[in-house]
């Protein structure tokens, strides 16, 4: 790697706060293990520190357009970086591309630093990025997140009201509402292939039905659907949507926690809602998956899941996207998945994996925020709320993207 460093007579100053930091050696020693593509730090003085690694990357401008930056990570790592850039102190062309590129040089930072202030200004590198957004089943949590307005979602989700990952075609095609409407069509697919040929469509359980995008398609290939939120916005928009698209009689909408549920389903779907339950409610909520599951049926579940070698650092960690948008909650490994199936006796028999449509689902999202950018502000949303909620779309695209986090539908059935 190479990096264009700033010397201390070259007429750089730093603000009187950090007077006893070394800055040009500071920021020119933070990029001098850089291993891929290229970051140029343009510092609030002018300054420029370039980092180039021996491996072809992305390239990425970050400029710091105040020195608060530098004493926000150094107090406050990860939550003081993403502040920052709420705030206006930290900005950049491309953030996806930003963010992708410092996590593919994660592991080099990391090797680099240890210790002391510059181990605290380093830690939102090496740490935070792939702590991904969780949620707890509390009506609280939910409430915070989900019950912003469903205009504000109306804004910049497709048609259907999908808050999930799409599945876009073998080679990347399709636009984002095909996506949307491939993702449901696979797991009705999957229904469809256990019931086979000679028997009709059948009631599925739906935790956690949104908006109602799934209940909308699940109907319309001739199931009967229960669905169940504990967001009272969602479940007004999902009522409202089946009574005016004459599907009301095939779906049964409700406010409800998955632990009330009663009877059995002939299937169950719950589509990036496990996100939501939290470590401690992970036996509980796989109990509720086989206890309501009729035999022979087939249980379809879409979870956000972390890489194996990031969970143990990453369960003891908390991030900006747990102070800001998704109040509590954990996400699971496939290791973790299969170990809960297993507990309750259900027996894993499908995983499909697509993390990268993911991130091209995030970047199609953020494309549409920033194109209702005007919208947003005149529904009452201010310039940090708009920067927060750019920070967490590019942040978990590239986590996507960089394969730390993935996102996978497993199949389950009763134990055979």
């Amino acid at each position: 790697m190479s990096t264009d460093s700033l010397s201390p007579g070259s007429g750089f100053a730093g603000p009187a706060g950090l007077a006893g930091l070394d800055l040009p050696g500071f920021f020119s020693g933070i990029l001098g293990r850089w291993a891929v593509g290229e970051l140029t730090v343009i510092l609030p003085d002018g300054h420029k520190v370039t980092a180039r690694g021996a491996t072809p990357g992305e390239h990425a401008v970050l400029r710091l357009t105040d020195w608060s930056v530098v004493r926000r990570c150094l107090k406050r790592g990860a939550v003081g970086f993403a502040e920052a850039y709420m705030d206006g102190a930290v900005d950049t062309d491309d953030l996806v591309a930003l963010l992708i590129l410092l996590a593919r040089n994660e592991e080099a930072i990391a090797r680099g630093f240890s210790g002391g202030r510059t181990a605290r200004l380093l830690g939102w590198m090496a740490h935070a990025l792939f702590r991904r957004n969780s949620r707890r089943g509390s009506k609280r949590n939910i409430h915070a997140h989900y019950d912003l307005g469903n205009s504000f979602y109306a804004l910049w989700l497709d048609d259907s009201m999908t808050y999930s990952s799409g599945i876009y075609g073998p080679d990347g095609t399709g636009d984002l509402a095909a996506a949307q409407t491939a993702k449901y069509d696979r797991l009705l697919d999957r229904i469809a292939l256990a019931d086979g040929p000679r028997v009709a469509p059948g009631r599925v359980l739906e935790i956690g039905c949104g908006w109602g995008g799934f209940a909308e398609r699940a109907a319309a290939r001739g199931h009967h659907v229960h669905g169940i939120t504990i967001s009272r916005a969602q479940l007004d928009h999902a009522r409202a949507r089946a009574r005016d698209g004459g599907w009301a009689d095939r779906a049964h909408l409700e406010f409800r926690d998955y632990r009330d549920l009663q009877g059995r389903y002939d299937h169950i779907v719950s589509i990036e809602m496990i996100e939501a339950v939290g470590e401690r409610w992970w036996p509980t909520y796989f109990r509720t998956l086989a206890d309501r599951l009729a035999p022979g049926g087939r249980a379809l579940v879409q979870a956000i899941t972390i890489d194996e070698r990031h969970y143990q650092r990453y369960r003891r960690g908390a991030d900006f996207i747990q102070r800001y948008v998704f109040p509590g909650g954990m996400l699971p490994t496939r290791t973790v998945i299969r170990a809960q199936a297993a507990a309750v006796g259900l027996t894993v028999t499908d995983e499909f994996a697509f993390g990268r449509d993911y991130a091209r689902t995030l970047v199609a999202w953020l494309a549409r925020f920033d194109a209702a950018r005007a919208r947003v502000l005149a529904a009452g949303f201010d310039t940090r709320f708009i920067r927060l909620w750019r920070y967490y779309l590019a942040y978990c695209a590239a986590g996507f993207e960089t394969g730390r986090i993935d996102v996978v539908q497993v199949e389950m059935a009763h134990g055979r």
